[in-house]
C-alpha cells in the first residue's frame, strides 16, 4: 500500500484578521482565492460639527480619522484601489456585497463599473428603528444601500441559495428591500463608560442573510474593512471560512475575542435547500426499471378523473393516447403542456401519492452513492 495522501496544510491567512491597510494586505493574499466579498467601506460622511440631540447631549456619530477625506477626488482614488485589490483575490464565480450611504455608494457603484465588475442587484436595507433626524431639515435617513455583483459581465456559476431564501421567507421569493433592526441592545459591543466600540456595527441578521444567499459552508468570505468582526462571526457560525483586514487596534482585538467565542453551528444544520433545476435528471422510466413503479400499475390524476397504464418502457397508455408522462397528462386534459410528476399519482395504502415522491428516492440513492 501507498503512503496515505496527506491533507494539504491551512493556508496561515485563512480564519484570520490581517492587520494593516486594506490594499496592502490583500496582496499577501493569492488571487482568485475568496469565495465572496463583504466591503463596507468608510462612508466619507462629510460631517461638520457636533450633532446633538433636541436634549443637547451628543450624538455618538462618525467622526474618526478613518472616515475623513480631502475630496470626492481622494475618496474616488482610494475607492478605486481597494476594489481593485478585492477583484484580484475574488474568484471567477464570487461575488461582491458592498454597503454604503447616500454620502458614497453612488460614487462606488460608479466605479466599480469602471473596473469590470457587474451590478446584479441593489438591496435596499430599511432599517426598522433608524437614528431620527435631529435637526429636522431632511427625511429621516432610514436605509442603507448594498451592490451586489460579480466580477465580471457575463459570469457563470456564481452562487445564490433562491430556494433557502424562498423557503425561509415563507415560501415567497425574497425581495430587494430589507427589514432589519440596526445593531442594539446585547449585540452592541461596547468598551468603557459604556461607549460604542465601532460606530457603525453591522447588525449579525443582515450579515446572515447575505451569506445564506450567496454562499456555501465551506466557502471563504472576505471582509476588507473587518471592523469588530461582524462578518467572521457570523462567517463562523454559518460553517464559512473567513479572512479579514484591519488596521485599528482596538477593533481588531474586539474582534478577536468576538469569532473566538462563536460556536459553529451542527453541518446538519448548514444544508441548504436545492433548486430542483439543480438536481439529478430522473426520468421516470428509471422508476420502472428499479421497480419503485411496475409496468400495467394504473397511474390517476389527484382527484381520478383521468387514468393511465404504465408500460415497461416507461410510457403511458391512456385511452388512445401513448406517450410520456408529460405528453400524455396534457393530452388528457386538452393541455398543451403539463408536468406529469406533479399530475400523476399512485396509490399508496389507500392515498393518491404525486408519483414525484418516488423520484426524490431515486434522487436520495443517486446523492448517497455520490453521483
Amino acid at each position: 500500500m501507498g503512503a496515505a495522501r496527506e491533507k494539504p496544510a491551512k493556508p496561515a491567512w485563512l480564519d484570520s484578521i490581517l492587520a494593516g491597510d486594506c490594499v496592502t494586505e490583500l496582496e499577501r493574499l493569492p488571487a482568485a482565492s475568496v469565495d465572496l466579498i463583504f466591503a463596507d467601506p468608510p462612508y466619507n460622511l462629510q460631517l461638520e460639527g457636533r450633532l446633538t440631540r433636541p436634549d443637547q447631549s451628543e450624538v455618538d456619530a462618525v467622526d474618526d480619522a478613518w472616515d475623513k477625506f480631502a475630496s470626492f477626488a481622494d475618496y474616488d482614488a482610494f475607492t478605486r484601489a481597494w476594489l481593485l485589490a478585492c477583484r484580484r483575490v475574488l474568484k471567477p464565480t464570487g461575488t461582491l456585497w458592498v454597503i454604503g450611504s447616500y454620502h458614497n455608494i453612488f460614487r462606488v457603484g460608479a466605479v466599480l463599473q469602471d473596473i469590470g465588475f457587474w451590478i446584479l442587484n441593489d438591496i435596499v436595507w430599511r432599517k426598522s428603528n433608524p437614528m431620527p433626524n435631529f435637526r429636522g431639515r431632511r427625511f429621516t435617513n432610514a436605509h442603507e444601500t448594498l451592490i451586489w455583483a460579480t466580477r465580471d459581465a457575463g459570469a457563470k456559476g456564481y452562487t445564490f441559495n433562491y430556494e433557502a431564501l424562498k423557503r425561509g421567507n415563507d415560501d415567497l421569493q425574497m425581495r430587494s428591500d430589507w427589514l432589519l433592526p440596526i445593531c442594539t441592545g446585547h449585540e452592541r459591543l461596547k468598551g468603557g463608560e459604556g461607549r460604542k466600540i465601532h460606530p457603525t456595527q453591522k447588525p449579525e441578521a443582515l450579515l446572515h442573510r447575505i451569506l445564506t444567499a450567496a454562499s456555501k459552508s465551506g466557502d471563504v468570505i472576505l471582509d476588507p474593512f473587518f471592523g469588530t468582526g461582524t462578518t467572521g462571526a457570523v462567517a463562523r457560525r454559518l460553517g464559512r471560512h473567513f479572512v479579514g483586514v484591519e488596521r485599528e487596534p482596538a477593533y481588531i482585538a474586539a474582534a478577536e475575542a468576538r469569532v473566538a467565542a462563536v460556536v459553529p453551528s451542527p453541518a446538519s444544520a448548514l444544508e441548504v435547500a436545492v433548486p430542483r433545476r439543480a438536481e439529478p435528471r430522473v426520468a421516470f422510466g428509471t422508476l420502472v426499471e428499479s421497480g419503485l413503479i411496475t409496468p400495467g400499475a394504473i397511474l390517476t390524476d389527484a382527484r381520478a378523473r383521468h387514468a393511465a397504464e404504465v408500460r415497461a418502457d416507461g410510457t403511458l397508455k391512456a385511452g388512445e393516447h401513448t406517450g410520456s408522462i408529460h405528453r400524455v397528462g396534457a393530452l388528457v386534459q386538452g393541455l398543451d403542456a403539463c408536468n406529469g410528476w406533479t399530475f400523476w399519482h399512485f396509490d399508496r395504502s389507500g392515498s393518491r401519492t404525486p408519483i414525484d415522491e418516488l423520484r426524490r428516492i431515486i434522487r436520495t440513492e443517486l446523492a448517497a452513492a455520490g453521483a
